[in-house]
């Protein structure tokens, strides 16, 4: 960040769904920021996103974003396969980064960012697994970092969607959803992810010929806990995130959805959001947040590019799993320092 801003001004890469969500986040809930830039492949939604922010420039390049004067950090929401270069580019101007998850599609590329944020010196990408900003992620976190439940022995969990979009392919369960619940098991436990094992049910009448979905997949961690991972895209009845962590002295629940209950006419019951946008909002307002108030203190904080080599591997591992049955062992290289 130059010494002259007083307000942070991000280049939001990718104006999709995500992107677009953001840009209206910083743009509107976020305070120290600003969205001096967006880019898009597609230049008339990036003029279209940028319209709507007083002093924001559409560009279709990364680079030529990244080099504007008034561009001091980067947001990258574009598609996966398109993040290294982005990333690199970032790098090479040692500009912070928040990077939405994947950070990388596969593990190799992952740990090519790796090394080359290692050759900086120092962090200065934080990976978007927005879930450790849930607040009832954070109050289960805090609640296991007490001990009072004694030592974690299984997670539970379970993650629906309604429908899946018509891209959705068998291996995105793996690799676009339970990357999640990776990420969420090695941050709550505080484990790495050894093996992966992926049970696959008769498909739902639900989901779309060839998809393969429900899956049952199972983690096993360096400290002896087991992770299990309920995924169903195609549920029918909304989106729906839930952990149980189960220890020697008791167990820990979140995600049930409860925060309103109705009793009338008889029946009681409540209402299922019907996307992650819903379900994780404040979450995602937190994210940006604690990103913004760290960078403009010269700071790195939350999930690191390790963290995203990690999931990656993980997910790696789950989809041979998935396409070739048994157990995989997730490969990962020793950790640098740097994360510690």
């Amino acid at each position: 960040m130059t010494e002259r801003a007083t307000t942070l001004g991000v280049a939001v890469i990718g104006t999709g769904r995500m992107g677009a969500d953001h840009v209206r986040r910083i743009h509107d809930v976020t305070s120290g920021a600003r969205v001096a830039a967006v880019v898009d492949v597609d230049a008339e939604r990036a003029k279209a996103v940028a319209a709507r922010v007083d002093g924001c420039t559409a560009y279709t390049d990364p680079a030529a974003a990244l080099a504007a004067a008034d561009v001091d950090a980067v947001l990258i929401a574009s598609p996966g396969p398109a993040h290294e270069a982005t990333l690199l580019a970032a790098f090479e101007r040692d500009l912070p980064v928040l990077c939405e998850k994947p950070l990388t599609p596969d593990a190799a590329s992952a740990l090519r960012v790796l090394e080359a944020e290692l050759r900086l010196g120092h962090r200065r990408v934080q990976v978007g697994f927005m879930r450790r900003y849930d607040p009832e992620y954070v109050k289960l976190k805090a609640l296991l970092a007490t001990g009072q439940l004694g030592r974690p022995l299984m997670v539970h969990n379970r993650h629906r969607n309604a429908a899946s979009p018509p891209f959705f392919t068998s291996s995105m369960l793996i690799s676009d959803s339970v990357a999640h619940e990776a990420d969420a098991t090695r941050w709550l436990l505080g484990h790495e992810i050894t093996a992966v094992t992926v049970l696959r049910p008769t498909p739902s009448a639900n989901a779309p010929d060839g998809l393969r979905d429900p899956q049952f997949v199972v983690f096993e961690t360096d400290g002896g806990a087991l992770s299990d991972v309920e995924i169903f895209v195609n549920c029918g009845f909304g989106y729906q995130v839930q952990a149980e962590v189960v220890c020697e002295r008791g167990t820990a629940r979140i995600g049930d959805g409860h925060a309103l209950v109705t009793h009338m006419a008889g029946r009681w019951g409540g209402t299922i959001a019907q996307d992650f946008t819903e379900r994780f909002e404040t979450a995602y307002d937190q994210e940006i947040q604690t990103w913004v108030d760290a960078t403009r203190r010269g700071e790195v904080t939350g999930p690191s590019v390790w963290d995203g080599y990690a999931a990656a591997a993980v997910c790696e591992a789950g989809v041979r799993a998935l396409e070739d049955g048994g157990r995989v062992e997730v490969e990962l290289v020793e950790r640098p320092a740097l994360y510690a």
